[in-house]
């Protein structure tokens, strides 16, 4: 429930800053309203209306993608970081509890503090009668589940990163198309009239690679940063159950068989009675 209100946030950020842009926008685009139609660069400065124009539909999904990421680069953001994952205190306080041997308060408290750190935890302690062997085991599953569903997350940068280039190569290769279909129609055509149409269609493409570097670094940083909390994380986890592997080890130690005084007297040998042959 929580991570639907952050997306309603974010999408309602979203619009709004859309709104805001659209005045400005169209404020430009008035004052250039005397400049020839399809001109995206007109007396060397850049008509807004135009470019958005120009990249048509597909224009506007690359775009409307964008936000896409910028929503996610918002979420992850507020998802990946050292307090979110590992909370403040809760490391000190299970380690209190796992020492004095209070498995249930403690499983209590990391359930009271959900996390990355709580949940590894909280999945250990419930298979402390098993021995520390599935403790272990059973954190370890854990922590492969809870970083692949952190890295899926990530794993979104990286379609954001390779849909957007192919959406503005869609556009131009309609553009061209349409460019060519115009170039034919004329009876004397000239290079100068084929520019602007060429231009145009190059939009999409300059769209799409805007999108696409960005997610690509984003996928790096977000991908490297799960990877270090996670691994640090799970080093505090085995930290903070230590207290519970010397106490299991130790009762599972077979005990030694009490040592023998030298001085302790020896139990009586029974006299061994030689058995005489029958004569014959």
């Amino acid at each position: 429930m929580q991570r639907l209100r952050t997306w309603r946030t974010l999408l309602v950020i979203a619009a709004a800053l859309i709104l805001l842009l659209a005045g400005p926008i169209d404020a430009f685009a008035a004052e250039d309203a005397p400049a020839r139609h399809g001109a995206i660069f007109q007396e060397g400065r850049l008509n807004v209306r135009e470019l958005l124009r120009a990249g048509g539909l597909i224009g506007y999904v690359t775009i409307f993608l964008s936000l896409g990421m910028v929503a996610l680069i918002v979420e992850q953001v507020l998802t990946v970081r050292r307090g979110t994952l590992m909370p403040r205190g809760l490391p000190e306080d299970a380690h209190k509890l796992i020492s004095a041997g209070k498995y249930p308060e403690a499983e209590a408290l990391t359930r009271d503090h959900p996390s990355f750190l709580g949940f590894l935890i909280a999945t250990g302690l419930q298979d402390v009668d098993l021995g520390y062997a599935s403790v272990e085991k059973a954190m370890e599953d854990a922590a492969v589940e809870q970083s692949a569903r952190l890295l899926r997350k990530v794993e979104y940068f990286t379609v954001i990163a390779a849909v957007g280039p192919l959406l503005g190569l869609m556009g131009t290769v309609w553009g061209m198309i349409q460019a060519f279909a115009e170039f034919a129609e004329r009876a004397n055509p000239s290079p100068a009239d084929f520019a602007p149409s060429i231009s145009e269609a190059l939009v999409t493409t300059f769209f799409g690679i805007s999108v696409a570097v960005p997610a690509v670094c984003c996928f790096a940083f977000f991908r490297n940063r799960v990877d270090e909390l996670t691994a640090e994380a799970t080093i505090t986890a085995g930290h903070v159950m230590a207290p519970l592997k010397r106490a299991l080890v130790t009762r599972a130690r077979p005990v030694a068989p009490a040592a023998v005084r030298p001085d302790a007297p020896r139990p009586a040998v029974p006299p061994v009675v030689a058995e005489r042959e029958p004569r014959r």
